[in-house]
């Protein structure tokens, strides 16, 4: 089949694979490139960092009018890869290279905006609510993105994204994935269900929504560790503490803690699995109540007591779960029954204290991506050597000037806290892909040696005078870290 020819006035966009053809005046499909007077330009403005400005304090467009010309090539100012361009198709030099001055040394810091199609989120989930079994799909708009994967202490897990999701499956699929990505990485809600599970709402730096319940709290701990935690709080004010917790259920008496204060046997028993002494796994089901259970009565986890082992009418007993979100407590009547009674106003404070340990819930959005691909050849013309030396740790890697955490082994696998990346570091193409900025800095002699464009090195007056490939705009923010 011939290809249509474009009419005369559309130009073609070459920052991606899908090579738009656009009109004077309009934006391509990726809504982040332009016609503009029949030249290609970024849309959002190339993002300078600077250190003089307050986390949080001015965002102001840098207009050419209001500068003097002072040379601020310095630690003090950092050129992002926010609206830098692209290297796409990697056969030149990255959109800017730029040399800075640090300490006395000079340095490089090249500069652009990456295609990503291995790519993905972490998210942590700061909440003891059951989401929804190991391995479990996870949905936007009713397609896989996504699962769930293996919990971490007082938070869950998913894991959203990667290839397969993005291309290996249907168009709708790879759409939704990459719409969720990126509104997750830019910080947006993003409504998510899991199969067999809750339905969320995520947004990096806000409480969790479960099943449309915002989440308080994150726990003090298991129940084992809220036993060691406050044991000598409760000892002389009730007999008996169960602690309810879906991974480790703890028992005052029994517990090790319990037993160095001197604590009495109770006759209590629990169901479940005795893992140690005071410490009992599965107690009940995983799900929405009591510590991450499915229980709403604390007692349905109890077995008959035991007069011999100490059980007695008038024994008091607090149950009380990790968050201290739910607590009753309980008087044994004369059948060795526990019977509800009102809080004493003695005990309340011990139950306050564990709410007050817990940590505000929180979700945190950790954008993941492979680094390792042709984009290399924007900043050497022998790829590899940067490799070496972003493992030998004489390169150093930042996106949006986060510092990236880069996995050990071959390649260049990032990780990077979008939260504290700056506003709308995320784009991405239709192929479908996300474009994510991404900076290597290393001193000027490492990158002679590895091959660098050394041609291609601009002080920063020039950039911030002229531009670059994809237009003059330039935006100058505070770090949100300060560590760019």
């Amino acid at each position: 089949m011939t290809e249509r020819p474009p009419k005369e006035d559309k130009i073609r966009c070459d920052a991606c694979p899908v090579m738009c053809y656009i009109a004077p005046g309009k934006i391509g499909a990726c809504d982040r490139y332009a016609n503009e007077n029949g030249k290609i330009i970024r849309c959002d403005p190339l993002t300078v960092l600077d250190h003089r400005l307050e986390a949080g304090g001015e965002i102001r467009p840098f207009l050419k009018s209001d500068w003097d010309g002072e040379v601020i090539g310095t630690d003090d100012v950092f050129v992002s890869g926010v609206g830098s361009g692209t290297t796409y198709p990697d056969y030149k030099p990255a959109p800017f290279i730029v040399s800075r001055e640090v300490d006395g040394a000079d340095f490089v810091t090249v500069v652009t905006e990456a295609i990503f199609s291995y790519c993905g989120v972490k998210v942590k989930i700061d909440t003891d609510r059951h989401l929804g079994p190991e391995t479990a799909v996870v949905r936007a708009k009713g397609e896989a993105i996504g699962h769930v994967t293996t919990s971490e202490y007082g938070s869950q897990m998913l894991s959203l994204g990667g290839v397969d999701h993005l291309t290996g499956g249907s168009k709708s699929e790879g759409r939704a994935t990459c719409d969720a990505l990126l509104r997750l990485c830019n910080r947006e809600a993003v409504e998510l269900t899991i199969d067999d599970g809750a339905t969320l709402i995520v947004q990096a730096g806000h409480p969790p929504i479960v099943n449309g319940e915002t989440e308080a709290r994150m726990r003090v701990g298991c129940g084992s560790a809220t036993i060691g935690m406050f044991a000598s709080q409760w000892q002389g004010l009730v007999d008996e503490v169960v602690v309810v917790d879906d991974h480790i259920t703890g028992v005052v008496s029994e517990h090790q803690a319990g037993k160095v204060l001197g604590w009495p046997d109770t006759g209590i028993r629990i169901k479940g699995h005795r893992s140690t002494p005071g410490r009992y796994f599965k107690v009940a089901q995983p799900g929405q109540g009591w510590g991450g259970t499915d229980i709403d009565d604390p007692l349905s986890i109890l077995n008959p007591w035991l007069e011999k082992k100490g059980a007695r009418p008038g024994l008091t007993l607090l149950m009380v779960s990790t968050t201290g979100e739910h607590a009753a407590y309980y008087v044994l009547d004369d059948n060795l029954e526990p019977q509800a009674k009102p809080m004493p106003k003695a005990l309340q404070p011990s139950v306050d204290l564990i709410a007050e340990n817990c940590e505000p819930a929180l979700c945190t959005v950790m954008f993941q991506a492979g680094a390792g691909g042709s984009l290399r050849s924007g900043v050497t013309q022998n790829p590899v050597k940067l490799t070496r030396s972003v493992q030998a740790t004489n390169t150093s890697v930042t996106c949006g000037g986060e510092p990236a955490y880069v996995w050990p082994g071959g390649g260049i696998t990032l990780m990077v806290d979008v939260l504290n990346m700056p506003d709308g570091s995320f784009g991405y193409v239709p192929t479908p892909a996300l474009v994510a900025p991404l900076e290597f800095t290393l001193s000027r002699d490492d990158y002679r040696t590895l091959g660098g464009h050394d041609a291609a090195i601009r002080s920063l007056s020039d950039i911030l005078e002229t531009g670059g490939e994809y237009g003059s705009a330039v935006r100058v923010v505070a770090p949100k870290t300060g560590d760019a």
